[in-house]
């Protein structure tokens, strides 16, 4: 065992007090402690860290993401030291890429293939009706993401790509589903996965090789609080209470979340 110790915070979801107005109120909230991390056995995941151009090539794309400009200040600022740090040490580093064409050649997603035997998912869908595409059709114009946005979210997906300080280097496990991401987790011996990447109440937790899909395989996944954003509405995007509601998720349900220099210092320590 490679065991760092990490300054981690946790969330303590008791005890309610009902001689308060709000029972609520009375739990323990936000904590830290200082953990194990076995740098043998987890792994850092970058999930669908795209390199979304910008607002003058799809403005209608960025119209209804407004976590891109987030998402690309990450990249330019966080990614270059965390995937430093983590390259530099003996914590593996997966990325989780979602389906197009842009990562097929990578040696991680030839290997990916490998392992699993297949290229894609078994994907079983129920069938349609006139009533449900009509309903899907009133979503797409009035909810999301609009009939004048609609073009430029379909031309920015067809050219996705890594962001530049996202991509593999390497031969780094590339992995576009849960049963790929599985596959490389076997075989490097991975049982906890720690996520970064874009959006961490979106894809992060539900789209193929996300938490949900690990958790269920009986991976721990975490997150580092400063490399992750997420989908906002209006009501929460100033104080970005979405992401912070997500990460009470994950530190409640899935595993724990890291302060960016808290983790970078505990790994940075033990390779010393």
């Amino acid at each position: 065992m490679k065991i760092a110790r990490i300054i981690t915070d946790y969330y303590q979801q008791f005890d309610a007090d009902y001689s308060l107005d709000v029972p609520g109120e009375g739990y323990g909230g936000w904590k830290q402690a200082e953990l194990e991390v076995d740098l043998e056995h987890t792994a850092v995941v970058i999930m669908h860290a795209w390199n979304c151009g910008t607002y003058e090539t799809y403005p209608g794309w960025f119209r209804v993401a407004e976590w891109i400009p987030k998402a690309q200040r990450i990249c330019a600022e966080v990614f270059p030291m965390l995937l430093k740090t983590v390259r530099d040490s003996d914590l593996k580093l997966f990325h989780v890429v979602s389906e197009g064409e842009y990562y097929k050649n990578y040696p991680g997603y030839k290997r990916a293939i490998e392992l699993t035997g297949r290229d894609k998912s078994l994907k079983e869908t129920i069938a349609s009706d006139p009533v449900l595409d009509r309903l899907y059709d009133f979503k797409m114009k009035e909810s999301f993401y609009g009939l004048h946005n609609k073009s430029d979210v379909e031309k920015g997906f067809k050219k996705l790509d890594f962001a530049q300080e996202a991509r593999p280097i390497g031969d780094e496990g590339v992995a576009e589903n849960a049963e790929q991401l599985f596959a490389l987790c076997n075989e490097a011996g991975v049982n906890h996965l720690i996520y970064t990447g874009f959006a961490i109440n979106w894809c992060l937790m539900f789209s193929p090789g996300g938490m949900v899909d690990m958790q269920r395989k009986g991976m721990m996944c975490s997150a580092i609080r400063q490399a992750v954003t997420a989908v906002e509405n209006r009501e929460t995007a100033r104080n970005q209470l979405c992401k912070e509601i997500a990460l009470w998720r994950v530190a409640l349900g899935f595993g724990f979340v890291y302060e960016l220099d808290n983790f970078m210092n505990g790994i940075i320590s033990y390779h010393k």
